[in-house]
């Protein structure tokens, strides 16, 4: 990509420190600097790996581990440092919403950790990365721009928007601070308020929805078809950060002390955003709706089981709640920015459409299933669990413990042990001989995973084998375009 000379204006030759450096927007920051000409990136995270965390260290950045809620922490990733953009977050969907004492450590305490150690090290510039929530509370919003103001504590939806609105006050609040070095410098900051981030290999928003679509649980649209909201894709918000770093860097900054929405320009339906992505996936969108109030109260019985479970949250095994309350009036209830201080101060204009960003995501999620083992929905995942057991069990077990009362149950559909048997034989014989069939056939077209095929065919039959079946067909299918491809190109030659 060729690189206007002005794009780099101010980076180049810099160290700089990008906090939440190993997610998708941290990280695509990191290789976006390093492309700038910096000196140095380092990426500081609490976690020691992530999807992009390999690439990154290729590439030449720093990758530190440590927590912005420890000071300590702070002061060893940010020594030398010229500027900090400063991502790190928790606590803006899913299970994370419920831990809301995390959300306001790394949220508050860790933008005060990062502001106090820039004065104390003689960092002059932070850019902050902000939401959009920290003007929304249960209102609708069309258009809405910076003028807005923030809400008291108790009227936004959720932790999460509380504590960034605290974090972005005191983002902005410490600019014109003195920082100690020689030269009595100041410290210049703004703040970029972000929608839903989207893009190939998201992680907290589509992953989760996609994972619903194929499990069967996405089962209800929220809120009126005319509500809108906005998204950006990764590529876009990480241009409105650097375009605020630059500006930054500038002698006379126009951006310092002030706040910035950017989004896609694209205002759409939550639900209607999603249909080409679930589409393209062969996933239908709910054709039923909730309304806001019965989805609220839903939210609120989802909260209430997940902070009885709030010790264990942390564990992987604990699945993401269905639907949260701040999640319902993310999603359900109308509320989009102008982008027009941020075009004409920051000269911010999306470089990637919504078109183009739509195809990449729905690239990157195609390919990502195809290499993954798809599976059948939970209500197949139920029926086959009890099923089998079930069967082999009245069947062969001798009376102990429920296995009289099923067995009353199967004598009255079988109508005798005979038959019960018979029927028995014949679902193990067909789950094994299909699972047989399965390691076979995925041996040919999907090798990698030959192993999780047979073992998920062998629990679940027809329906995991039909999976792999339109696997087959798809790469049959591709096998003859390539071959079709490669047959015009010989022609040509």
């Amino acid at each position: 990509m060729e690189m206007k000379e002005e794009e780099n204006r101010g980076i180049q030759g810099k160290i700089v420190a990008v906090t939440g450096g190993l997610g998708l927007v941290g990280s695509t920051v990191c290789l976006e600097l390093l492309r700038r000409g910096a000196l140095q990136v380092r990426s500081f995270d609490c976690r020691t790996a992530s999807p992009w965390s390999d690439g990154l260290k290729e590439s030449g950045v720093h990758c530190i581990n440590g927590d912005v809620v420890n000071r300590e922490d702070v002061e060893e990733a940010l020594e030398g440092v010229d500027f900090v953009i400063h991502l790190a977050s928790y606590g803006g969907s899913g299970k994370e919403m419920i831990r809301t004492h995390r959300i306001e450590e790394v949220n508050v305490k860790g933008t005060r950790n990062v502001l106090e150690t820039c004065v104390k090290k003689g960092i002059t510039r932070l850019v902050y990365l902000s939401t959009n929530g920290v003007v929304f509370g249960e209102k609708e919003i069309e258009n809405g721009d910076e003028t807005l103001p923030y809400l008291p504590s108790n009227h936004y939806v959720s932790s999460f928007d509380k504590t960034k609105s605290i974090a972005e006050q005191l983002v902005l609040e410490n600019n014109g601070r003195i920082v100690e070095n020689e030269h009595g410098s100041l410290l210049s900051t703004c703040a970029i308020r972000c929608p839903i981030v989207y893009g190939p290999a998201e992680e907290k928003y589509l992953n989760r929805i996609i994972s619903y679509a194929r499990l069967g649980l996405f089962l209800f649209k929220i809120g009126d078809t005319s509500s809108k909201t906005d998204w950006i894709y990764v590529d876009n918000i990480v241009h409105a950060l650097m375009l605020a770093t630059t500006d930054l860097l500038n002698e006379h900054p126009r951006a310092a002390g002030k706040a910035y929405f950017v989004s896609d320009d694209n205002p759409i339906n939550f639900f209607e955003f999603l249909r080409p992505l679930l589409k393209n996936l062969d996933y239908d969108l709910p054709n039923s709706s909730l309304s806001i109030s019965f989805a609220v109260i839903l939210g609120k019985i989802c909260e209430a089981i997940y902070t009885m479970l709030s010790p264990l949250l942390n564990q992987g095994w604990i699945p993401q709640p269905l639907i949260l309350t701040p999640e319902v009036y993310k999603v359900g209830v109308t509320h989009y920015y102008s982008i027009g201080k941020a075009k004409e101060e920051l000269g911010y204009e999306p470089t990637t459409q919504p078109e183009e960003a739509m195809t990449k995501t729905i690239s990157y999620f195609k390919d990502k299933k195809r290499r993954e083992v798809d599976g059948p929905s939970i209500y197949a995942w139920i029926f086959c669990v009890i099923g089998l057991p079930s069967i082999i069990s009245v069947a062969w077990l001798p009376d102990i413990g429920p296995i009289p009362f099923f067995r009353v149950i199967a004598m009255f559909i079988f109508r005798s042990m005979l038959v019960l048997r018979i029927a028995s034989g014949i679902v193990v014989t067909a789950h094994v001989s299909e699972a047989l069939y399965a390691l076979w056939l995925a041996r040919r077209v999907d090798p990698k995973n030959a192993k999780a095929w047979f073992w998920r065919t062998l629990l679940l039959a027809t329906f995991s084998l039909r999976l792999l079946l339109k696997r087959a067909k798809e790469v049959k299918q591709s096998t003859l375009r390539e071959g079709l491809l490669t047959n015009s190109e010989s022609s040509i030659a």
